[in-house]
């Protein structure tokens, strides 16, 4: 039982916690944003401001899908456990999981200064998470098929 604890819970657990700890002022856009002028400007050289505001908005938005849809895997093999294949019962716990921890996110988020709360975070959050169980669920169901396949060749004596 704690072998399976450590196999499968604790990795979920931990992940939560990394992104409830992003809620916090160190992963604030002021701190992050003068992390990512330095990558551009090192990689493109100077940025236009707007230009800037752009890709540091649409880096931050790609990181909720990011991490929220890891998130929503990590739950799903957590329920999942020692089983094998895609359930939609394992899916469905997990973005629960993930909407709890995207509410709570947000919620946290409002009443720290530098950050703010929104509620289209947590739709962006949730449909991350979803958008990887479906992958999830496709890689799964395209194995499982691959398996089971049996070329003609094979079937002759």
């Amino acid at each position: 039982m704690r072998r399976d604890f450590v196999r499968y819970w604790l990795l979920a657990l931990a992940w939560t916690a990394v992104i409830l700890y992003a809620s916090s002022d160190a992963f604030s856009a002021q701190n992050t944003g003068s992390i990512l002028e330095a990558v551009v400007t090192f990689l493109f050289g100077h940025v236009q401001r707007q230009t800037f505001a752009t890709l540091h908005f649409l880096a931050r938005k790609s990181a909720h899908v990011i991490e929220y849809g890891i998130l929503g895997l990590v739950w799903f093999r957590a329920w999942r456990g020692r089983r094998q294949g895609f359930a939609w019962k394992w899916a469905w716990l997990g973005l629960g999981v993930v909407l709890a921890t995207a509410i709570v996110d947000e919620v946290h988020q409002s009443f720290v200064p530098s950050r703010t709360g929104e509620v289209s975070d947590v739709f962006l959050d949730v449909a991350g998470a979803l958008a990887a169980q479906m992958v999830l669920w496709g890689a799964i169901r395209w194995k499982a098929m691959r398996v089971s396949y049996c070329p003609p060749e094979r079937l002759q004596p």
